[in-house]
């Protein structure tokens, strides 16, 4: 009896990678990589330093170098391609579908990209070029063409023999795609269907009209959406006349799950998704001195406020010991809405109809937490200091900035998205911002008017 497969987790894959490159074992790292999937040697290479990635890539067969490039982010497929042959280049694009075509021209560069382009043949160029067509992050951009349509008015036992005489089917297969003499979208005729029922009965008959095609349109994200939604396995992209165009599968689905997750992670950081983990400390550098220079600009915002209340903090150093707690718990409840509300737009859960209720019910929430944290700090403050006026005023104020950061939890990101800038990318720092101005002015404004 056959003994089940031992799967290793990526952290142990990686860790026997760097072993065998440290090594310098040829035969060990060759043994590796043959047991790899594409996608695990884009994962280890994405996780190792640029000269341990060379040696890496120096052994990994041409037959799959286009699959693991594909896998790649841009900007680590970009430094492996300086250090590729371009005859296995060439060679390694034949085995790529359209789709996978289409994602490597996003880091191949001139002249290379004309001397694939010409390698490839005028029907597979036809295909690469359909596919540019395509508006990126839309469902045409992610289909794969490779499509097995049947008509409608043929019984079943035609369609397992024309499998049988075709020989393959298209890779992550649940269904088949019905269409009418004109190419047409009719429906899908499940597998299951296919093998259970009686083969003299027509596809009409069980197939399943109810399963609706994609329009070609349609954004990745309400793609993703899409088939979580309905726990689909796989669907037809549709033109605009209902032609079938192609389908997406789940495993299409899942790199647009992982991208968009990737994407919100980063971006609340100011980052890329697609930047190189150990890419060199000068171009890293640059790239976050951006980010680094707008939240300096908003400290000096905060300072500034501060500054206005000089005398007072001067007369009272309890303010400028105190002060700090206002503005950090407005960051944190801020944070605690932003997030929320940035996961809703992602996932299309916030629109206009449900926006002002649940603008009401994190106010209601900011409002709640402002008048028990409001207690607590005002008794701590009191006791301290041993001066009642300092810790009530703290209370007070720690309720507005609380109230005020419910308020930019919501209103910002949902101005952000109406906009067309990205949430996740510019909230956090106006979110942190308006809590801190916020919690500033208020906590030293009402200290001056009553206190001095």
């Amino acid at each position: 009896m056959t003994s089940p497969v031992q799967l290793e987790n990526t952290e142990h894959l990686l860790d026997r990678a760097v072993e065998a490159l440290a090594t310098g074992s040829l035969i060990e790292i060759r043994n590796l990589v043959r047991t790899l999937y594409p996608a695990e040697a884009a994962h280890i290479l994405e996780a190792l330093d640029p000269e341990l990635r060379a040696r890496l890539w120096a052994v990994i067969p041409p037959s799959v170098i286009g699959e693991v490039l594909v896998a790649l982010n841009v900007e680590v497929a970009s430094s492996l391609l300086k250090i590729t042959d371009r005859k296995d280049l060439i060679a390694a694009t034949e085995s790529l579908g359209a789709e996978g075509m289409v994602d490597l021209l996003h880091v191949l560069p001139e002249p290379l990209l004309s001397q694939v382009m010409e390698s490839i043949g005028v029907h597979n160029r036809n295909r690469f070029e359909k596919a540019l067509g395509y508006d990126e992050h839309t469902a045409g951009a992610v289909m794969s063409d490779d499509v097995l349509a049947i008509r409608a008015d043929v019984t079943l036992d035609v369609v397992i023999r024309y499998l049988r005489l075709r020989g393959n089917m298209p890779t992550a297969s649940d269904s088949l795609v019905v269409v009418d003499r004109n190419d047409h979208y009719q429906g899908l005729l499940p597998l299951n269907q296919l093998l259970t029922h009686d083969p003299h009965t027509k596809v009409e008959a069980v197939m399943d009209a109810r399963a609706a095609g994609i329009a070609y349109r349609m954004s990745s994200r309400d793609v993703a959406s899409l088939f979580e939604r309905r726990k689909l396995l796989s669907a037809a992209v549709l033109a605009d006349d209902g032609r079938v165009l192609g389908r997406i599968t789940i495993d299409d689905v899942v790199g647009l799950i992982r991208d968009e997750a990737n994407h919100s992670l980063m971006s609340m950081a100011g980052l890329s998704e697609e930047q190189d983990m150990f890419a060199p400390v000068f171009s890293s550098a640059k790239r976050r001195a951006l980010w680094l220079g707008v939240n300096l600009l908003t400290a000096f915002l905060a300072a500034s406020v501060i500054d206005l209340f000089e005398n007072a903090i001067q007369q009272i150093v309890a303010l400028a010991v105190l002060m700090p707690i206002v503005a950090s718990m407005g960051g944190i409840a801020g944070s605690q809405t932003l997030t929320l509300v940035v996961r809703g737009l992602a996932l299309r859960q916030v629109s206009s109809k449900n926006a002002v209720s649940l603008l009401f019910k994190e106010v209601s929430v900011g409002l709640l937490n402002g008048m028990v944290w409001a207690v607590v700090v005002a008794v701590v403050a009191g006791l301290w200091f041993h001066n009642s006026h300092i810790g009530i005023l703290l209370g007070v104020a720690m309720l507005i900035n609380l109230v005020c950061a419910a308020l930019s939890g919501v209103l910002i990101p949902v101005l952000l998205d109406k906009i067309g800038v990205d949430p996740a990318l510019a909230g956090g720092v106006l979110l942190t911002t308006v809590t801190d101005v916020v919690g500033f002015m208020t906590f030293l404004g009402l200290a001056t008017l009553f206190l001095l």
